[in-house]
C-alpha cells in the first residue's frame, strides 16, 4: 500500500498498479523525500509481476540518466499496459520516462521539459573535452527514446533539446510526446457559467430599472395649478414584484462579489 508519508510509492488497485514519482530520481534515494532509484521500481515492480495495468504519475524536475534509462527500459519491458501521467512536471529524465507509457496523458496544467545532458567536470583540456564527447553520447540515448515515439524529425528533435524546451499540452500532443490531455477546460466549467449569467442578469436588470427612469421623466407633464388642501395620503407602498426584483438584484451583486473573491 501507498505510504502517505512517501512521495515515491506503488500502490495497488485491483490488477492496476499505481507508480508516483514525484521528486527527484538518483542512485541514492529517500522515498520519504519523493525520490526514486532504479532499484526501488524494480524491487517494487517485480512483486506486481500480475498486474494488468501501471500508471505511472510523474511530478519531476529529472535528476540522474542512468536511473531514468533504467527505469524507462523496465518499463517498457514491463509485461502490463504502461500509461504515464504527467501530473505537473515531467522535465530531463522525467520527460524520458514519460515516453515509456502506450499511453502518454498530459493534465491541462501540465508541462515537459526537454535538454541535453550536462554535468559538472575537473580535469585537463583534454579530460574535458573527452567529458563533452560523452555527454554528445548520453544525451543520444534519450533521444532514442523520445524519437521511438514522437513525430518530429530527428533534427527537429536536436533543436528542441539544444535550446531546453518546455512544452506544453498542446504542443505535446501535436509533436507526438503525449497521446491526451486530461483535466477540466477553465472556460467551460460552471463556476465560470454561473458567474457570466450572474453578471447578465445584473446588468440587464440595472439596464430595465434605468429605461424606467427616463420614461418616467419623460412622461412628466406640466404642474398643474394648486388644488385645495387635502388630507395627507398613506406613503406608497413598493410593489411586491418591485421588492422581489430588488431583492434578487441586491442578491446577485452579493455572489458576484463574492465569487470574484475566489
Amino acid at each position: 500500500m501507498k505510504d502517505s508519508k512517501t512521495c515515491y510509492a506503488l500502490a495497488r488497485e485491483g490488477s492496476v498498479a499505481h507508480l508516483y514519482i514525484f521528486g527527484d530520481i538518483t542512485s541514492y534515494a529517500w522515498p520519504e523525500y519523493g525520490e526514486v532509484s532504479a532499484a526501488n521500481v524494480c524491487t517494487q515492480l517485480q512483486e506486481m509481476d500480475d498486474v494488468s495495468e501501471v500508471r505511472v504519475h510523474i511530478s519531476s524536475y529529472g535528476g540522474e540518466v542512468k536511473e531514468g534509462l533504467a527505469i524507462y527500459n523496465m518499463l517498457v519491458a514491463h509485461p502490463a499496459r504502461v500509461v504515464t501521467i504527467c501530473e505537473s512536471f515531467a522535465c530531463s529524465i522525467a520527460s524520458v520516462i514519460f515516453m515509456a507509457g502506450a499511453q502518454r496523458i498530459m493534465r491541462n496544467a501540465s508541462l515537459l521539459m526537454v535538454h541535453n545532458a550536462w554535468a559538472r567536470g575537473c580535469g585537463n583540456a583534454e579530460e574535458l573535452r573527452k567529458q563533452a564527447d560523452d555527454l554528445d553520447t548520453i544525451t543520444e540515448a534519450s533521444k532514442a527514446a523520445y524519437l521511438s515515439y514522437v513525430s518530429v524529425s530527428a533534427e527537429e528533435l536536436t533543436a528542441l533539446m539544444d535550446a531546453e524546451t518546455w512544452i506544453d499540452p498542446e504542443s505535446a500532443i501535436e509533436m507526438g510526446f503525449a497521446t491526451d490531455v486530461e483535466g477540466p477546460e477553465a472556460s467551460e466549467g460552471p463556476e465560470q457559467c454561473a458567474r457570466q449569467a450572474l453578471f447578465d442578469f445584473v446588468m440587464a436588470a440595472k439596464a430595465a430599472k434605468a429605461k424606467e427612469g427616463d420614461g418616467a421623466e419623460g412622461s412628466q407633464a406640466q404642474p398643474a395649478e394648486p388644488a385645495e388642501p387635502a388630507e395627507p395620503a398613506e406613503p406608497a407602498q413598493p410593489e411586491p414584484n418591485e421588492k422581489k426584483a430588488s431583492a434578487a438584484l441586491a442578491f446577485a451583486e452579493l455572489l458576484i462579489e463574492q465569487l470574484g473573491k475566489d
